[in-house]
């Protein structure tokens, strides 16, 4: 199987999705957003390899959490990481959130990106744009980011916001 470069796997964070997540930062980023939080994250030569199987094992040991895929940007290796989400979807019943900014429109276009978003259940998609900042934002930094239910989007044929369970 394949292999993704990585820069980190965080156990247990809270900021990635909601509840208790394993966070998987991929290597690589064309997007070099200005106030990027990471710019150590843009080139996929800082990463380490891990393979798949490994990564599935890693998420497999946090029972109670769920997954996030962030960077960098997982799109950069769309390939390697539909192969991890399909495993993690066999194996665990998690829930799979995804970071990119490419926009959810410019993932469909693109057949390797595609076959990631159709194992994702909610996509956060565009680039950080300073300007934008609103740390009042939930699972987002500035607000032309979007928090995009994918199955349910996947149904209507448009874009369909994810709506916290918590929310009315």
């Amino acid at each position: 199987m394949s292999s993704i470069a990585v820069l980190d796997v965080i156990w247990d964070t809270t900021v990635d999705g909601p509840g208790f997540r394993t966070a998987i930062y991929a290597a690589g980023c064309p997007h070099r957003c200005p106030g990027c939080h990471n710019p150590h994250s843009w080139d996929v030569c800082n990463g380490t390899p891990h393979s798949v199987e490994a990564l599935l094992e890693k998420v497999k040991a946090q029972e109670l959490a769920n997954v996030t895929f962030s960077g960098g940007d997982p799109m950069v290796q769309a390939d390697a990481f539909a192969d991890l989400a399909r495993l993690i979807r066999r194996e665990t019943r998690k829930t799979i959130w995804c970071y990119t900014g490419f926009r959810y429109e410019q993932v469909l276009a693109v057949p390797r990106m595609a076959q990631l978003l159709s194992c994702v259940d909610v996509l956060v998609d565009g680039t950080y744009r300073e300007a934008l900042r609103d740390e009042s934002m939930l699972f987002a930094g500035s607000r032309n980011q979007r928090l995009i239910d994918v199955a349910k989007s996947a149904a209507a044929g448009d874009v369909v916001l994810w709506k916290s369970p918590l929310s009315n």
